[in-house]
């Protein structure tokens, strides 16, 4: 006779269980695909120990709903805090039931008390239509999510890896996060399905051309980094958290300095002084930055400008650098829109920003103007003027027309800004302003020489007007440095800076930016 078990065994056999996830077959079907279990990413993501997880036993009353398809636990990630909610796609292909979004809104509203990081591993099918009464339209049904979301933006850090599909409104998860890491041919965000476009629509498309990463992460802009598969994205949420504090009152960690990669004596060699011949910002950024410290965003997208966390010194900065291989280093609606967010989200958990300048202003005609440019440039203003954060403006070489303005010129008030020998600063280029200014005489000019060569002289008194020791006497910049000095100058700049208040000097509800 078998010896009958206590109230504890079962409890424990239950939990035991349920931590075994969905039925076998479609554990076995999501291997297949190339995907880690849900279980098996939360211990990838988080230290051994200790870790809490809340509503494990969320509809163990009923079958097949291990957990209700989502685990939501309070864990540490090299020693720090977070609170974690991952979908289990094994049960019910990660959908939402009624004690689903329970369990998210209350590891949210954990995460928000505890004023601790937020962190979703999103692989999720969307809401069970059958159950949409108990998980829809009520106060505390889906729609709360993103509320609370929105309540926590700003707030602490909020970081979606994106494994799997996120259907429907449940797409509005990694699009409410900070950052979104997305695993190429795996994840994909998308409000209709391509079989619900098919039916309403009439178009038919596959998952990856109706949302997948590499879309959002290439031509959406609403991804911010791809992955090659979940390990090198669980690594990724690791070394994102590295630069942010644990909330917005907190100043960010600071690591072991290191030198850069390059020698910044080199420097002086890789920006040419011909303002019209293009050379790879990277090559900047490499030199002035600790090595190994680069975290970029939105690197496939708007690739005109670069955004990246980075360290100098051991200590977190932003970086925000035209990039004049592409696109000359124009600005158009995409990067004005790419440049404002980073802005904003540095701004928010204190970090320091960097702007590195050669920008030749805001692109120009027909076509951008039918897109907004006015709107999504003054979006990059709005940004770069209510950040309180320390912010230095380098000019590695042009800053002209109203990119000067959104590369936080001297107006924007950044607590330096310097520039380099290379630097101009004006309105427009020598060339635009002599055919601008002399346009009716150079037509009068008929000897083709003689026309070159008053051109020409414009063009140099031109470029004596606006010449950057001009501008260092004018006091309109702070200060000129050599290239190779250009590291150890931001260094104890922002030594400097970093305890300056980030309070709004000018008490208001809000302000009303352009969208």
């Amino acid at each position: 006779m078998s010896e009958k078990k206590t109230k504890g065994q079962i409890l424990w056999e239950l939990k035991e269980k349920i931590k075994q996830m969905g039925p076998e077959r479609h554990k076995k079907r999501i291997k297949e695909q190339g995907k880690l279990l849900c279980r098996e990413r939360l211990q990838l993501l988080l230290d051994p120990e200790p870790i809490v997880e809340d509503g494990m036993l969320a509809a163990c009353l009923e079958e097949e709903l291990p957990a209700d398809g989502v685990v939501t636990v309070l864990g540490k990630i090299k020693g720090r805090d977070v609170c974690v909610m991952a979908n289990d796609f094994s049960v019910k292909a990660g959908s939402w039931g009624p004690r689903t979004v329970e369990k998210i809104i209350r590891i949210q509203e954990t995460a928000m008390r505890l004023r601790i990081p937020m962190i979703y591993l999103v692989d999720s099918a969307g809401l069970r239509i059958d159950y949409q009464i108990y998980c829809f339209p009520g106060r505390r049904h889906a729609g709360r999510i993103f509320h609370l979301q929105a309540l926590m933006s700003g707030m602490v850090p909020q970081i979606c890896l994106l494994s799997g599909p996120s259907a429907a409104g449940g797409a509005y998860i990694p699009t409410f996060c900070d950052v979104i890491i997305c695993v190429d041919k795996l994840g994909a965000m998308y409000l209709g399905s391509p079989r619900m476009a098919e039916v309403t629509i009439g178009e038919k498309v596959t998952i990856e051309e109706m949302g997948g990463s590499r879309l959002h992460c290439e031509v959406s802009g609403v991804g911010d980094v791809l992955v090659s598969n979940e390990q090198e994205g669980i690594q990724k949420i690791k070394d994102y958290l590295s630069y942010f504090p644990q909330h917005c009152f907190e100043k960010p960690p600071v690591a072991e300095p290191k030198p850069p990669a390059k020698d910044p004596a080199e420097l002086e060699k890789i920006i040419p002084e011909n303002q019209n011949v293009p050379f790879d910002m990277y090559e900047v950024i490499w030199r002035i930055i600790d090595e190994g410290s680069w975290f970029e965003m939105k690197e496939l997208w708007a690739r005109e400008i670069i955004t990246g966390f980075a360290r100098i010194n051991g200590k977190p900065v932003g970086i925000i650098a035209n990039q004049p291989k592409v696109k000359g280093g124009v600005l158009f609606v995409d990067s004005a829109d790419k440049a404002c967010r980073f802005i904003r989200l540095c701004d928010a958990f204190n970090i320091p920003i960097l702007f590195l300048m050669d920008v030749p202003g805001f692109m120009i005609g027909s076509a951008v103007e039918r897109e907004g440019i006015l709107r999504h440039g003054c979006k990059m203003l709005y940004a770069v003027s209510e950040a309180t954060v320390p912010k230095i403006s380098v000019v590695v070489r042009k800053a002209y027309g109203a990119g000067l303005y959104a590369m936080c010129g001297p107006s924007h008030e950044p607590d330096a800004c310097i520039a380099l020998p290379t630097a101009l600063v004006a309105v427009m280029g020598p060339e635009a302003a002599v055919n601008a200014v002399f346009y009716n005489k150079i037509q009068e000019i008929k000897d083709p020489k003689e026309r070159f060569q008053f051109v020409k002289q414009k063009q140099e008194e031109y470029r004596d007007q606006v010449d950057i020791y001009k501008l260092a006497n004018d006091l309109v910049i702070d200060d000129m440095i050599p290239a190779w000095e250009l590291r150890n100058e931001l260094i104890k700049r922002f030594a400097f800076y970093e305890n300056k208040p980030g309070e709004l000097r000018y008490p208001k509800k809000h302000g009303v930016m352009q969208v």
